[in-house]
């Protein structure tokens, strides 16, 4: 893959599967977590009066600005630091999938950074909330999507099973820790 490599992570998984959980944790233990782009845009156009309906009236759209939140918070990361990110580039694929898009740009955009590591979430229970508009079904799809995107890509993702948050958050840290360092000495040319 050409792009820059990166030392950051992605905790990805369906709707509903432990995230933001997960990298609120991972925050909490003092890790750079990079919160997810679409509960960030969400947020913004509740706190305009807007109701879930309404954000989502244009789903497409919807979906381009949330892949240009996303685009905007990898550009201001370092990638030599390490980071925690709530769903990659290559997140948008499904939703773009879903909406009826060209789903190409999706996957060229994600070569841009090469990420560390993938860590795919299994689903845990389905639960609604303010934000989800998706039902437990079209969460497992959506998961489905996601594997597919990243294995597209080049990435062997590591799945993270359903436990309690604290066992994740252990479980994705000893796979950091364990993950052999690659180290270039090819001299240039």
């Amino acid at each position: 893959m050409d792009g820059t490599q990166t030392n950051w992570y992605i905790i990805t998984g369906g709707p509903s599967a432990g995230k933001s959980k997960t990298l609120d944790q991972l925050g909490f233990l003092g890790h750079n977590v990079v919160p997810e782009a679409a509960r960030i845009l969400i947020d913004e156009e509740f706190s305009k009066g807007k109701d879930i309906y309404q954000i989502r009236k244009n789903e497409l759209a919807f979906q381009e600005k949330i892949l240009q939140l996303k685009l905007e918070a990898e550009a201001k990361l370092d990638p030599n630091k390490l980071a925690f990110i709530d769903r990659g580039i290559a997140d948008s694929f499904p939703y773009f999938s879903l909406a009826g898009a060209d789903t190409d740009r999706i996957l060229e955009l994600s070569k841009k950074n090469i990420y560390r590591g993938v860590f795919l979430l299994d689903q845990v229970k389905f639960e609604k909330d303010y934000a989800r508009t998706e039902d437990d079904e079209l969460a497992r799809h959506i998961s489905d999507l996601l594997s597919h995107a990243y294995t597209e890509l080049g990435y062997e993702f590591v799945r993270v099973p359903v436990m309690p948050i604290s066992e994740r958050v252990d479980f994705i840290l000893a796979h950091i820790k364990a993950q052999p360092r690659v180290v270039d000495f090819s001299l240039p040319e």
